[in-house]
């Protein structure tokens, strides 16, 4: 059997355009929500966070949307990415199953999260603005938009998840040598990083924690916008160069994928590498199986609620409609910190409530025991993040072994784990558990989800 192989594209072949799910579905996603009147938002709600050109792409219903020249210039540092038949990994594995994997890895800072950060630090500066504010779990969002802002002459803040601060210090490093200012959140530099550690001191802290102290650190400077990594809408399309791309590769392959397979924290890579799959399928293509694979220990897509909820914790974003497991949900400091959000994006959730993907569940020793046979068998150390992602794909390829069927699996490689190594060192040291949260801790975060009329 041979080696892996690997199918990349030309420079030329990078999409001139991002693609825009809204626009296929038949069932619009449910409006985003005033969190005061419990109406729906406007442009000059969101003014206060995002510039005219995000705001514009965060509601867009067009499928087409432009990616600027000077954007795609710099994606072609990186860009096309590469994508691999996995043969040794089919190989260990003993399937019929063929393999497949896009390597989003290869971007300079290490992960799919640069991608969208140029576009943000792209559109800011072409508004004006001086300052980036934005938050970070393990570090791989922080660590592009401090490279993206560096390279747009921007200011960028980062408040990182202190749990990840604690656990990735060359994540943090990377970003201070990139530019950026590192805060370990909670804080005592905002009124939610206070309050939240007046209650408890010592907090890990969380996502939702760390967008609170971001939004409203960005409020308060004239010149300066906030930066999300991943959830909304516009963040979503920016990824969408992955599958794009991939969709063109699988051709050069010769093949087609019978299943699409990503991890989902906030939703972003998922959506990225699966929404141009499930668009072609919805202007008539072929059909697949879209998977989405988190983790045990922050179940919003296998064990929340689709309601309406905050995205942060103090409650100072605007309401949406996703899978959460409520904005005062505090997961445990598991190793995959890109992945402990409390909510699922609008569109994702949308999606999966349409029945357009599924979701599964993976505990943190099958997704780290993926990871290392993944990187035994194609010589790629994944984050800790996409090892859920290897964990999946793994699991489909020994149904297919069991069925004897030989099927098609493609999946996203989000990121590399250079930089993630004390938690492979805690791995084989035994040190990692599993966890499952109890149902009670789950429903007490939910008992919080705000009162929407029932019309809403």
């Amino acid at each position: 059997m041979n080696d892996s192989i690997k199918f990349l594209l030309s420079e030329k072949e990078i999409p001139h355009t991002w693609y825009n799910i809204a626009a296929d579905l038949k069932t619009p996603p449910p409006t985003v929500l005033h969190p005061g009147t419990f109406e729906p938002i406007g442009p000059a709600d969101l003014a206060p966070i995002f510039t005219d050109a995000i705001i514009a792409q965060e509601v867009s219903t067009e499928r087409d949307i432009p990616i600027p020249g000077e954007v795609r210039e710099i994606y072609k540092q990186w860009r096309p990415s590469p994508l691999y038949r996995a043969r040794r990994l089919e190989k260990a594995l003993d399937t019929p199953a063929r393999i497949y994997y896009k390597n989003e890895g290869v971007s300079p800072a290490g992960s799919h999260k640069l991608n969208s950060a140029i576009a943000q630090a792209y559109y800011n500066k072409a508004a004006g603005v001086k300052l980036l504010i934005t938050e970070t779990g393990a570090g791989q969002w922080g660590s592009s938009l401090a490279l993206a802002c560096n390279m747009f002459n921007l200011a960028c803040e980062v408040y990182m998840v202190k749990v990840s601060y604690n656990q990735k210090p060359y994540r943090r490093a990377l970003m201070q040598t990139y530019g950026a200012k590192v805060t370990a959140s909670p804080s005592d530099q905002t009124a939610a990083g206070r309050e939240i550690l007046a209650q408890d001191p010592n907090s890990n802290g969380s996502l939702g924690i760390a967008i609170s102290e971001a939004v409203e650190e960005a409020t308060q400077h004239p010149d300066s916008k906030y930066a999300l990594g991943s959830v909304l809408n516009h963040v979503l399309l920016h990824q969408t160069v992955i599958g794009m791309e991939a969709i063109k590769q699988m051709e050069l392959a010769g093949d087609e994928p019978d299943v699409v397979v990503a991890c989902t924290g906030g939703g972003s890579n998922f959506a990225g590498m699966v929404f141009p799959f499930i668009g072609r399928q919805l202007q008539g293509g072929r059909k697949l199986r879209a998977l989405a694979v988190e983790p045990d220990a922050c179940p919003s897509l296998t064990r929340g609620k689709y309601a309406y909820d905050f995205g942060d914790t103090a409650h100072l974003t605007p309401l949406v409609k996703m899978h959460t497991l409520g904005s005062t949900f505090m997961p445990r400091g598991f190793h995959s910190g890109g992945l402990r959000y409390h909510g699922m994006a609008p569109l994702v959730s949308h999606v999966v409530e349409q029945g357009l993907a599924e979701a599964i569940g993976v505990p943190q020793l099958e997704a780290f025991a993926a990871g290392v046979q993944f990187a035994r068998a194609e010589g790629i150390v994944p984050a800790p993040e996409a090892n859920h992602a290897v964990a999946g794909a793994i699991r489909e390829a020994l149904r297919c072994k069991e069925s004897g069927k030989s099927e098609t699996i493609l999946f996203n490689l989000s990121g590399h784990g250079h930089f993630d190594m004390p938690a492979y060192i805690d791995y084989f040291a035994g040190n990692l558990i599993d966890y499952a949260h109890p149902e009670e801790e789950i429903a007490m975060a939910l008992a919080g989800l705000p009162p929407i009329p029932a019309q809403k």
